[in-house]
C-alpha cells in the first residue's frame, strides 16, 4: 500500500491511497464467503458455493465491490495510522480507480477528512492573568444571615395586595382561540422569582386574595409549547415571611453557637470560603481565555456545521437564522476550547485513571439525578464514554495550566489557587460560588454554564435521552 497525504487547509486534509491487487486478495476472499453464505445454487451447500460459480452466476464484478467495501476502512485506518493524522468527524471517500474484473488492477481512492490542528503552545510559565481581590464586606455577611433567618421564618397570612416577596396560592388557566390549553389550582409561587410564566410577576403583583386578571403570555411546555395563550390567574391567598429577630436567642435556634456575634464571625468564615471558589473559579476562566488569546485555534467548519444542525434540529429551529448566529458563536468557542485542552492534554502527557472517570459520572448522574450505576449503563450504551474520557482530560489539562501559570489579585499579590481549588475535580465542591462567580459565562438565557462542559453535557444529554449524537471533537474518529 501507497499513501500520500496533502494539506488541503490547517484543519484538514486529503489522502491518496492506492492499494496493490495482492493486498486485496484477503478482502476478496473475504467476499467469496460473505456470497456462498448468501445465495442458494442448486447442487452446492449454502457456504459451500465455488468461487467460479459464484463469478459465473453473480460476476466477478460484484464480488470486487464487496471487497472493496470491507477493504476501505481497513486500509483508511492504516493510512491515518502511518501519516500520524487525528481524524475528527465522518470522511469523504472517492474512489478514483477500483480494479477491473477480468485484469485485476490496483485499488486507488482518496479521502478528505478533518484533523486536529496542530497547535503552537505556549509556556505555561509564563502565562500571567489576574483575578478580583478578596473581599468580605459586612453587607456579605449580613446577606448570608438573612438567609439564615429565612430558612427559620414563617409564613403568616395578610390582608393585602401581594408584593415582591410574598408567598401566594394560585389557580392558573390557559386558553388559545376560546379552547382551555390547561389548567392547574393551588400551586404555590414566591413572587418575583420569574420561573414559572413570562408576565406571572406583574399580574400577581398587586392582587388581593381572591383577585383575578389576564394577560397574554407564550406557553412554556406541553403540545403548545410557544404559543401565545391567554392566561387567567387567580390569588387564592398571600403570605409574608416573617424573619425571626436576629440575636443570640436566634444564634442558639439556627447554629452551634451561642451568641449572634460568634454566629457572625462564622458567616465571615464561610463567606470567605465561598468567596476563595469565586476566585479560583475565575482565575479557571481567566487562564483558560489567556491561552486562546495566545494561541491560534482553528476550527474544522463542516464540524461546526454539524454541530450547529444537530443543535438546531433537536430544538426544532433549524430555520430561525439569529438563534443560528447564536449557536455558530457559542459552538465555535467551545470547539476553539476543547481543541486547545486537548492539545495541552496531549503535550502535557495528560492520561485519565478509570477512577477519575468514575468520579466525573456520579457527578454526572448526580446532577441528573439518577443511580450512578444506571447512568454509567446509559453512557456506556450510548457510545458516549470517550467523550466523557475526554472531559476529564480536558479538565485535567485546565488544572494543570492553572498550576503552572501564575494568577496574581488586583493588588498584585500572588494567589494560591492549589489552597483555593485544589484540583480540577474540586470544582464542584461549592455549587453556589460557581453560580455566582463573576467569572463564570452566562449562555442566552442567562443561566450559568460551563465553558469545559459543552462536549460532556451533550454527551450526557444523548445519554440519559438513551440517544447517540454526532461525534464531538474530544473523540478520535480513525474508525472513519
Amino acid at each position: 500500500m501507497k499513501s500520500d497525504v496533502e494539506t488541503l487547509n490547517p484543519t484538514r486534509v486529503k489522502l491518496t491511497v492506492e492499494v496493490g491487487y495482492d493486498e486485496l486478495k484477503p478482502s476478496l476472499d473475504a467476499a467469496y464467503k460473505s456470497i456462498a453464505g448468501q445465495v442458494q445454487v442448486p447442487g452446492f451447500r449454502r457456504g459451500k458455493v465455488p468461487a467460479r460459480v459464484i463469478d459465473q452466476r453473480f460476476g466477478r464484478a460484484a464480488v470486487l465491490e464487496e471487497a472493496v467495501n470491507d477493504a476501505l476502512p481497513k486500509f483508511y485506518q492504516r493510512a491515518v495510522e502511518e501519516k500520524e493524522l487525528r481524524p475528527l468527524g465522518q470522511p469523504t471517500v472517492d474512489v478514483s480507480q477500483a480494479p477491473d474484473p477480468r485484469t485485476g488492477g490496483d485499488l486507488r481512492f482518496s479521502v478528505e477528512v478533518d484533523v486536529r490542528p496542530t497547535l503552537e503552545l505556549p509556556v505555561l510559565e509564563d502565562v500571567e492573568v489576574s483575578v478580583d481581590d478578596l473581599q468580605v464586606s459586612d453587607e456579605d455577611v449580613e446577606t448570608r444571615l438573612t438567609s439564615l433567618r429565612e430558612r427559620f421564618g414563617t409564613l403568616t397570612g395578610v390582608d393585602r395586595p401581594a408584593a415582591e416577596g410574598d408567598f401566594v396560592s394560585l389557580d392558573l388557566r390557559a386558553e388559545i382561540d376560546g379552547e382551555e390549553i390547561e389548567t392547574a389550582k393551588g400551586i404555590s409561587y414566591q413572587v418575583g422569582q420569574g420561573n414559572m410564566i413570562i408576565g406571572l410577576d406583574d399580574a400577581v403583583t398587586g392582587l388581593s386574595a381572591e383577585g383575578t386578571t389576564t394577560f397574554t403570555a407564550p406557553l412554556a411546555g406541553g403540545d403548545r409549547k410557544g404559543q401565545d395563550a391567554e392566561i387567567t390567574v387567580t390569588v387564592q391567598s398571600v403570605k409574608e415571611r416573617v424573619l425571626p429577630e436576629a440575636d443570640d436567642d436566634f444564634a442558639q435556634l439556627a447554629s452551634e453557637f451561642d451568641t449572634l456575634e460568634e454566629l457572625r464571625a462564622d458567616l465571615r468564615g464561610q463567606v470567605e470560603q465561598s468567596k476563595k471558589f469565586e476566585q479560583g473559579l475565575q482565575a479557571r476562566d481567566r487562564v483558560l481565555e489567556k491561552l486562546l488569546e495566545l494561541v491560534e485555534v482553528p476550527v474544522p467548519e463542516s464540524l461546526v456545521e454539524a454541530e450547529i444542525h444537530t443543535h438546531l434540529e433537536r430544538e426544532g429551529r433549524l430555520e430561525d437564522a439569529e438563534h443560528r448566529a447564536e449557536i455558530d458563536e457559542s459552538t465555535r468557542a467551545a470547539l476553539r476550547s476543547q481543541l486547545l485542552l486537548d492539545a495541552l492534554a496531549e503535550r502535557e502527557e495528560i492520561g485519565v485513571e478509570q477512577q477519575e472517570l468514575l468520579e466525573y459520572l456520579v457527578g454526572q448522574a448526580q446532577q441528573y439525578g439518577m443511580e450512578p450505576n444506571q447512568f454509567v449503563q446509559m453512557v456506556d450504551q450510548a457510545g458516549q464514554v470517550p467523550a466523557m474520557v475526554s472531559e476529564v482530560r480536558r479538565r485535567k489539562a485546565l488544572a494543570v495550566a492553572m498550576e503552572k501559570a501564575t494568577v496574581k489579585d488586583a493588588s498584585g499579590a500572588v494567589v494560591d489557587l492549589e489552597e483555593l481549588v485544589g484540583g480540577p475535580e474540586d470544582e464542584e465542591v461549592a455549587p453556589e460560588a460557581a453560580a455566582d462567580a463573576p467569572g463564570a459565562p452566562a449562555d442566552e438565557t442567562g443561566e450559568t454554564v460551563d465553558p469545559l462542559g459543552d462536549d460532556a453535557q451533550a454527551a450526557a444529554d444523548a445519554a440519559a435521552e438513551g440517544a447517540d449524537e454526532q461525534p464531538r471533537a474530544g473523540e478520535e474518529q480513525a474508525q472513519g
